[in-house]
């Protein structure tokens, strides 16, 4: 089965069998509800929903799958066609919407596609609206409307400009610094809509830069999440250009990875790091990143005498605990970076903008500014367990085991000790625990993982 719906959106692979799969069927269900969801909590006659896509190849066949939904409801649609996740969240609220939907399955091949939902903040729709979301569409508990009532469509192609234009005026965004710098990059747009997003903005910037699989043909060249075995031709052609640093972003935009000028990744715990790192040099602020992320971001707040805090794993999560210490900048280890003066969404344009500011004013090779960091290295590893196994009893019993140690317990079990932690979280889909550690030295933080495997499965 590869259809999986979540209290975020609905994804799955194009074709195959309704219900199992995001076909037709399932696209219009989950668009009738999310549509139905809103007409019943606005309190409004006509609602208006913003929507735009990523640039896979079945994007348009479901925008117009889900756009002739919504007008089916009475809801009116402005289509912003081709576009970034943070673009549509923050057209959500430059338009007064009173919601939005984002055609992409992010880090997902190109055979999947998804619906992420928004609320009419521009942010992910929370748990609660979520299930109640499921709940409409389980029952099939919609009601279109007569000819007349139908919804307008329009479309917009503005969306990306209006994003670039108020990361432009935000005073953390050095232009002139920029510029005089003299930038030369590198960008790999895995052929989605970072191509047409980031070379606009890297123009009014000053940066030169020369683009790698940056056509929004939806045919992604290599695996589209942002991880070092995927981004073997970008490194090279760093090098090769003698750029100071490659630029790297899944499909829909809302994750960014840095290569240095040496061909090595930055680092994607490393993207928020840094950023976080210039924009508290600048104002007193909290972090926050979800329990999953890495502890330089907490040395990096610790240095400038600013507190972090941790939050369960999920954007939705993140944002909630940045409203509720008011953290201005925070955000997710695998290249997420939110930035609450802009919009609460990760953005990877807004990151792209603040780390170039960063580093014309350290004036550092980007492999230099990685070496004032932190050095911390990760393991990233699962427990397969059996169906009939109570896995919440088992992380009650792990937290017993760990009881004289700084043990957090928010979202599964997240035991820290004095240089290292492990994070163990149950799957919402299958019968597995995820063991994620954190420690000084590759070979530590395997170690760890492979001492907490053999303690967990000695608890059962």
């Amino acid at each position: 089965m590869t259809l999986i719906k979540s209290i975020s959106g609905i994804r799955g692979t194009i074709g195959g069998a309704i219900g199992d799969n995001l076909t037709p069927v399932d696209t219009v269900k989950f668009a009738a509800a999310y549509g139905t969801w809103l007409k019943n909590n606005s309190g409004k006659d006509k609602n208006l929903v913003v929507i735009g896509r990523d640039a896979r190849i079945s994007g348009e066949m479901v925008n117009k799958l889900v756009t002739s939904t919504l007008t089916a409801l009475g809801i009116n649609v402005i289509d912003f066609g081709l576009s970034t996740t943070p673009t549509i969240e923050m057209m959500v609220t430059e338009y007064q919407a009173d919601g939005g939907i984002i055609l992409t399955a992010s880090h997902n091949p190109k055979q999947w596609n998804a619906l992420k939902l928004l609320n009419n903040k521009g942010e992910f729709v929370s748990g609660k609206d979520g299930e109640e979301i499921l709940d409409i569409a389980e029952n099939e508990a919609f009601d279109f409307v007569e000819v007349d009532d139908l919804g307008e469509y329009t479309e917009d192609s503005t969306g990306i400009e209006k994003h670039i234009a108020k990361i432009l005026e935000h005073p953390l965004v050095d232009i002139e610094k920029i510029k005089a710098a003299g930038f030369k990059v590198a960008i790999d747009a895995v052929n989605s809509t970072g191509g047409i997003s980031i070379p606009p903005l890297l123009d009014q910037l000053g940066v030169t830069y020369t683009k790698l699989y940056c056509e929004p043909t939806g045919h992604f060249p290599h695996n589209p999440e942002p991880l070092k075995e995927h981004l073997t031709e970008i490194s090279a052609k760093v090098v090769e250009d003698k750029a100071d640093f490659g630029i790297v972003v899944d499909p829909d935009v809302d994750r960014l990875a840095l290569i240095s000028e040496d061909g090595e990744m930055f680092g994607e715990e490393y993207t928020l790091v840094a950023v976080a790192d210039y924009v508290l040099g600048k104002v007193k602020s909290p972090t926050v990143s979800n329990l999953s992320s890495s502890r330089a971001l907490r040395d990096i707040a610790q240095k400038h005498g600013q507190e972090y805090f941790p939050s369960a794993v999920g954007e939705v999560n993140v944002v909630e605990k940045m409203k509720e210490v008011g953290a201005r900048i925070g955000g997710e280890g695998n290249g997420g970076i939110i930035f609450g003066d802009l919009h609460y969404g990760r953005d990877s344009l807004i990151g792209i903008a603040l780390f170039l500011t960063h580093l014309a004013e350290k004036k550092l090779k980007v492999s230099e500014l990685r070496a004032e960091y932190p050095s911390y290295f990760m393991s990233k590893n699962k427990i397969q367990l059996t169906p009939e196994i109570d896995v919440d009893d088992l992380l009650k019993k792990v937290e017993k085991h760990y009881a004289d140690q700084e043990v957090n317990t928010i979202d599964g079990v997240k035991i820290d000790f004095p240089t290292e932690w492990v994070h163990l979280r149950k799957s919402n889909t299958e019968p597995i625990i995820r063991v994620y550690t954190e420690s000084t030295s590759q070979e530590e933080a395997d170690e760890l993982a492979n001492k907490m495997i053999t303690i967990v499965k000695s608890l059962i």
